[in-house]
């Protein structure tokens, strides 16, 4: 399950958050945002209580996608202790965003 983030929620929500954070840029309009949506959700659950899944529309959530520099959608960044630690732009295999994730988490 993922939680829906916006400009003023981001930073208590993500900065904030006491276990790594999986941040979906996506927007409605977006194919690819929509293949990818799915297996995000699916890590959301997998990983309830150990890793958070948010996502922002880049659309009605401007401020933040400038501030980190999103030019292509969907971008994912994985963020831990408040700093982003890895990114995807476009579409990968779930198998791939274990990986990242499994890192993450030592």
């Amino acid at each position: 399950m993922s939680l829906a983030v916006t400009d003023t929620s981001f930073e208590e929500e993500v900065l904030k958050s006491d276990v790594p954070v999986l941040v979906d840029f996506w927007a409605e309009w977006c194919g690819p945002c929509k293949m990818v949506a799915p297996i995000v959700d699916e890590i959301g659950q997998e990983y309830a209580g150990r890793v958070k899944v948010a996502k922002i529309d880049v659309d009605s959530n401007s401020k933040i996608a400038t501030q980190y520099s999103i030019m292509s959608i969907p971008s994912l960044l994985f963020f831990k202790d408040g700093k982003v630690v890895d990114q995807v732009v476009g579409v990968i295999p779930k198998k791939a965003f274990v990986e990242r994730l499994n890192k993450i988490l030592g």
